[in-house]
């Protein structure tokens, strides 16, 4: 019998990376430099990576996405296709909050501080890897960087497979809903002039 895998999704950023963190450990990725378009290649890429592995999406136990912030059309992608995979494979979907995702690839407490345009930047604060000690939150990049104790930002870029290996661990996905964390609101405003609000 193949033993059970874990599958992380992250298109946060302008790649799509997808790993896979099988029951005894052993680990495999994907990962593609895309600026746009994960939507067209998400499942093929998918289905080449667990059919290098000899799996079919039939021996998924869990999903793992990453849930932001990060690109809107992105973090809209990437969710979509862990939630229908979820559904349709009756899984547990774990969300990944990037900034925690981002804290696996370190070794120890610090601040993650990614730059998030217009002189702000995104920051929380873990008191481990994995372990935030307080809320993500949209700062004034200077003065991010300064209480990091540093002269630039982050790479914004997360550790796909140390992505994956946390979700394997989770026991409880439950506290971990696959819902997008935007922390600034889109740039797109609302269209306006219809007769019904939308909602």
């Amino acid at each position: 019998m193949t033993t059970p895998a874990t599958l992380a999704i992250d298109t946060t950023r302008d790649r799509l990376q997808l790993a896979l963190v099988m029951g005894d450990g052993a680990t495999a990725t994907e990962i593609r430099v895309i600026a746009k378009g994960h939507a067209e290649v998400i499942f093929d890429a998918i289905a080449a990576l667990l059919a290098r592995q000899g799996l079919a999406y039939a021996n998924l136990d869990r999903l793992a996405v990453s849930t932001g912030p990060g690109s809107f059309t992105g973090l809209r992608i990437g969710l979509s296709a862990a939630r229908g995979l979820g559904l349709a494979l009756d899984i547990p979907v774990i969300g990944i909050p990037s900034f925690l995702a981002l804290s696996l690839g370190r070794s120890g407490a610090g601040d993650i501080v990614v730059d998030a345009k217009r002189g702000e930047a995104y920051r929380q604060s873990f008191s481990a890897p994995g372990v935030p000690s307080g809320p993500a939150e949209l700062v004034a990049l200077e003065a991010a960087l300064a209480r990091a104790g540093r002269g630039a930002p982050d790479d914004p870029v997360i550790d796909i497979a140390a992505m994956a290996g946390f979700a394997a661990r989770v026991t409880r996905p439950e506290d971990f809903p696959p819902a997008p964390s935007y922390i600034r609101a889109a740039d797109a405003k609302p269209q306006t002039g219809f007769g019904v609000a939308r909602q």
